[in-house]
């Protein structure tokens, strides 16, 4: 049974860095793209409210945080994509050293 879990993250106010963020999320580079599919995840969606961006994942059975993040570690063309994208983002104020997507609580779900 796949799973969803929703994240968020900020990026830095400046207009013109946001619209260099998106236009790298335009067309991410392929081995990011596999990279994200090789740690279960499914089906990944990002959307951006001014400087807020809301991320959601489904993952597979086998998906867990640590192996991603065991295999981003490992990975040098990922290790190059994150430090990228650090030029935009911006940390929660609640994120410790370091993290950056923050896991979402689910507080509502729409009865079938």
């Amino acid at each position: 049974m796949a799973h969803r879990y929703c994240l968020t993250l900020d990026l830095k106010d400046d207009p013109e860095l946001i619209a260099e963020y998106t236009r790298y999320h335009q067309k991410i580079w392929p081995e990011i793209t596999r990279s994200i599919r090789d740690s279960g995840v499914e089906n990944m969606e990002i959307y951006l409210r001014g400087t807020r961006m809301f991320m959601m994942m489904d993952v597979g059975e086998g998906f867990s945080f640590e192996r991603k993040a065991e295999l981003d570690r490992s990975n040098p063309k990922v290790r190059e994509w994150e430090k990228l994208m650090w030029k935009f983002q911006k940390p929660l104020p609640d994120a410790k050293p370091g993290e950056k997507w923050l896991l979402m609580e689910k507080i509502f779900e729409l009865e079938r």
